[in-house]
C-alpha cells in the first residue's frame, strides 16, 4: 500500500477513486506514567514513554485506515492527515490520534516499487 500526504503521484493517473479512508488509536496516560513523566521534565530530557506510546498509536491507526482501503482494493492512499486530540473531560489525560486520506486505485503502480512514506 503507497501511503502520501500528497494529493497525487506525479506522472501518475489515478484510475479509480474508492472514498475516505480512516482510522484511530487512543492512549491513556496512567498515574505512573505522569510521575515518570514528570521526573523526566525535573531532572532534563525527553519524555520517551510518552512518546513511545503515541508512536504505537498512530502505527495502530495508520494500519487500520490501510486495512480499510485494502477492503475497499484500493492500492494507494492520498493526502493523508494526521491529528491529534487531547480528550480531557471524562476522559482523562487520553489522546486520540486519528488518521484519514483517499482510498484510490493506480493501474499502472507497482507496490513492489519503495514508493511508499510516512
Amino acid at each position: 500500500m503507497i501511503i502520501l500526504t500528497t494529493p497525487n503521484i506525479q506522472g501518475k493517473k489515478v484510475a479509480k477513486y474508492h472514498g475516505i479512508v480512516n482510522g484511530e488509536g487512543l492512549i491513556g496516560a496512567n498515574v505512573y506514567k505522569d510521575i515518570f513523566s514528570g521526573v523526566r521534565d525535573v531532572v532534563g530530557g525527553r519524555t520517551s514513554t510518552y512518546e513511545i506510546e503515541i508512536q504505537k498509536a498512530r502505527e495502530a491507526a495508520i494500519e487500520r485506515m490501510t486495512k480499510k482501503a485494502e477492503e475497499l482494493g484500493a492500492n494507494a492512499i492520498l493526502n493523508v492527515r494526521i491529528n491529534y486530540s487531547n480528550l480531557g473531560g471524562t476522559m482523562g489525560n487520553t489522546i486520540l490520534i486519528s488518521v484519514n486520506g483517499t482510498a484510490v486505485t493506480f493501474d499502472d503502480i507497482d507496490d513492489d516499487k519503495n514508493i511508499t512514506t510516512q
